[in-house]
């Protein structure tokens, strides 16, 4: 039998615990899915917004996985830390997939950026997505009347959305309480969503852009004239060799800029709406302006054109754009467990094929999969094909994996190193937990957002973890 361990439990290392048992092989392949976590489902549960419930119903197909009796969740447990080393892990298993994904965002580096008000997107997604670790605070958001989103991503979309959408529409999401009450007390009335580079180099999908369209009480608009200094929104032509979801990207903005929600998200007036939404194309940021008491009051940027080769270049032109809230959007790295070799460029764990290499060759036994692998790229779906590789790999080496003599149960060897697993009773305990906050709140099911308040509805006897913030 080969017992593996899977590190990550969102859709990267469900999926390789899934193609592990289903392959046939190699017969009798037992996996234990640990988590730094005592909830699982990755992302999906603490990154995909509240309010996108149809992205948020894959936790059902996860769920299914997990629950087969070939695999075991183990929340709790975090790898790489003083209680359970990597090497000590590799122990326990004949092989271990690192499936961890890329937890800290990028900076952009520019003067201001650690003034008050500024945050990354990250921070305020796992805020309003009731991550464990998020800081428990509002974001400012009742002194902030404008706020800017630097970046043209999916992630920029979200957040941009979630500052505009009135709180009664969230208040059916699983959103934790204490974001929801600071969404209701919000002041802001104008978002900007800002990218250094054109709208056919975005990086967001239609469906999401339409969004921003449709939000009740929001007029969405961009500025025609940036747009026309991307030259494939200028020259039809041009866009006809696009991508497909480009092409759609720019017909939904063609026709934003065509329609009197255009000039209003330009301008100072909303045409009616009680907030706004201002998608900008070519500025680039170069300083985050501070004012009063060290708090942000604005980011001024530089106006980019094409430089005829792909890519930007400045031109010397400014406009300062006014905030009292800044977030920034623009990528994520990858943070191997320590342990773990890393390529500090790409923020991803050296590998062939899934295979880790420790200086330059194959580390029998230690495989990765998912972000940590490929870096942030791709969607929820890419990371099936991308965690069979992996699993091939690891199948390929099964013979030699086999060889070694483990512990009878690696679970009782955690919990002799100090560790509390949180085993699949105690996550559906959470569950019930938050379905019980939901009614006593006259709402659904609501997130339980701070560790303390995770591991007592786990199991009541569990003692908060030393280091584990008190939430």
């Amino acid at each position: 039998m080969l017992r593996v361990a899977v590190v990550g439990s969102g859709p990267s290392g469900v999926y390789a615990a899934q193609t592990l048992v289903q392959q046939r092989e190699v017969p009798g392949v037992r996996v234990d899915v640990l988590d730094r976590l005592p909830a699982p489902y990755g992302l999906v549960r603490y990154g995909v917004a509240p309010d996108h419930e149809k992205i948020k119903s894959l936790q059902s197909s996860l769920r299914t996985v997990l629950e087969d009796e070939r695999i075991r969740f183990l929340g709790n447990v975090e790898v790489g830390g003083p209680a359970l080393g990597t090497q000590r892990l590799l122990e326990l298993y004949h092989a271990v997939v690192y499936c961890v994904g890329a937890a800290r965002d990028r900076t952009l580096g520019i003067p201001g950026e650690n003034l008050a008000g500024v945050h990354s997107a990250t921070a305020f997604v796992s805020w309003y997505s009731g991550h464990p670790d998020a800081v428990a605070e509002s974001f400012g958001l009742a002194g902030a009347e404008s706020a800017v989103v630097v970046g043209a991503g999916n992630v920029a979309v979200d957040v941009t959305r979630i500052l505009a959408r009135g709180a009664r529409e969230l208040t059916p999401t699983d959103m934790p309480q204490q974001a929801l009450a600071a969404l209701a007390d919000s002041a802001v009335r104008t978002v900007a969503m800002v990218a250094r580079r054109g709208p056919s180099q975005a990086r967001f999908t239609t469906k999401e852009l339409r969004e921003l369209g449709t939000l009740p009480g929001v007029a969405a608009g961009a500025d025609p004239a940036e747009l026309a200094l991307d030259p494939a929104y200028a020259d039809p032509a041009a866009a006809a060799a696009l991508p497909a979801v480009v092409r759609r990207n720019l017909e939904v903005l063609r026709g934003w800029a065509e329609t009197p929600a255009a000039a209003a998200s330009a301008a100072a007036d909303p045409g009616g709406a009680s907030r706004r939404i201002a998608l900008r194309f070519h500025l680039r940021p170069v300083e985050i302006l501070g004012g009063p008491g060290g708090r942000v009051r604005g980011v001024r940027f530089e106006r980019t054109a094409p430089d005829g080769r792909g890519g930007i270049t400045g031109t010397g032109v400014h406009e300062d754009v006014e905030a009292q809230l800044v977030l920034r959007s623009v990528g994520y790295r990858g943070v191997p467990p320590a342990g773990l070799p890393s390529d500090p460029a790409g923020g991803t764990v050296p590998h062939a094929a899934g295979r880790v290499l420790r200086a330059g060759r194959a580390s029998v036994g230690e495989y990765v999969a998912g972000w940590i692998k490929r870096g942030p790229t791709g969607v929820i779906g890419t990371n099936r094909p991308c965690a069979k590789e992996t699993v091939s790999s690891l199948l390929q080496d099964a013979g030699v994996l086999a060889r070694r003599d483990l512990p009878a149960d690696p679970l009782e060897a955690l919990r002799a190193a100090g560790l509390r697993p949180v085993r699949w009773p105690g996550w559906l305990a959470i569950e019930a937990a938050e379905a019980e906050l939901g009614i006593a709140l006259g709402r659904r099911t609501v997130k339980i957002p701070d560790w303390n308040g995770l591991l007592t509805a786990a199991d009541p006897d569990h003692p908060r973890a030393p280091g584990r913030p008190a939430g």
